[in-house]
């Protein structure tokens, strides 16, 4: 399964993209997963939609030629980070390619809560039928203090939370078994 990992945040050293770095390496044997980056994409703009930069058009692609998609959301203010609503912006004119594909979220944060409110907005972005993504149902995974989880290896060092992910990896792959 290959699975377009979106990683929610520009930050030059995301604690997500480390996040999904690790999640690649663990589970290889499950899922290809290929982080994509937002950096580049730029603001949506209802008049260039019909001509829409490369840029926009090489994310869209990589969301389309996907099994699946993983966004690794950080939460900035209580929400997601403008950047990440930006690039679901564009993917959500020309051509549903978000639309009845098998997705999940995961998201963390040097903070307690780890991205909890972040996706809860993002679920409800997400909901909108021109997006429309069968979301994986009961396994959020908030990583909190991640930081203290993940070392300067990127290796997951807290058993509780590499346990947990690994239940809500061989969860994703049997719902989008499911699903595909």
């Amino acid at each position: 399964m290959k699975v377009a990992a979106v990683i929610g945040s520009v930050r030059k050293d995301s604690n997500n993209l480390k996040l999904v770095e690790y999640m690649k390496k663990r589970y290889a044997d499950q899922m290809d997963i290929e982080p994509v980056l937002i950096h580049d994409i730029p603001m949506y703009n209802p008049d260039t939609e019909e001509n829409a930069p490369q840029e926009v058009i090489e994310f869209r692609n990589k969301i389309k030629q996907a099994d699946a998609v993983l966004f690794a959301v950080a939460e900035y203010n209580f929400s997601i980070p403008g950047s990440l609503k930006n690039a679901i912006d564009w993917l959500s004119r020309g051509g549903f390619v978000l639309r009845e594909k098998p997705a999940f979220i995961v998201g963390s944060s040097m903070g307690v809560l780890g991205s909890v409110r972040a996706q809860i907005h993002l679920r409800e972005i997400l909901s909108n039928p021109s997006l429309s993504p069968w979301l994986l149902p009961n396994n959020e995974v908030y990583i909190g203090s991640v930081h203290e989880k993940l070392n300067g290896q990127n290796e997951m060092v807290d058993s509780g939370t590499r346990g947990f992910l690994d239940q809500v990896v061989g969860n994703f792959v049997s719902f989008y078994k499911r699903m595909a």
